[in-house]
């Protein structure tokens, strides 16, 4: 989209096509070597304990040894697309021709 060699300058591209300055300069960072380990353990707890959240996986990593902060352990786990199953409520029941479909927990 945005050519450096174009007569036109970055700042003036970037402008027409409505990014701002910084994304155009953007460069995403890879996750380090720590962090894709952590992720890999989240995942194997995550498969045996499906209901856990950010706390509990953070207290189970404790236990293991592995010092990392709740808020890190949660950040984690959004990038990854784990959420903890828990019971929601009854908006997630549907009615459909008088019978009740229930929509088991996601």
């Amino acid at each position: 989209m945005i050519d450096r060699e174009h007569k036109l300058s970055v700042v003036r591209q970037a402008k027409l096509l409505g990014f701002s300055r910084g994304s155009v300069y953007y460069l995403p960072r890879p996750v380090s070597d720590g962090d894709l380990a952590l992720m890999r353990r989240i995942d194997e707890l995550h498969l045996d304990y499906p209901f856990a959240g950010s706390r509990m996986l953070q207290g189970l990593l404790r236990g293991e040894g592995l010092e990392t902060g709740r808020r890190h352990v949660a950040t984690l786990m959004k990038k990854m697309g784990i959420k903890a199953i828990y019971r929601r409520p009854k908006a997630l029941l549907q009615i459909v021709g008088g019978d009740k479909l229930i929509i088991p927990f996601c």
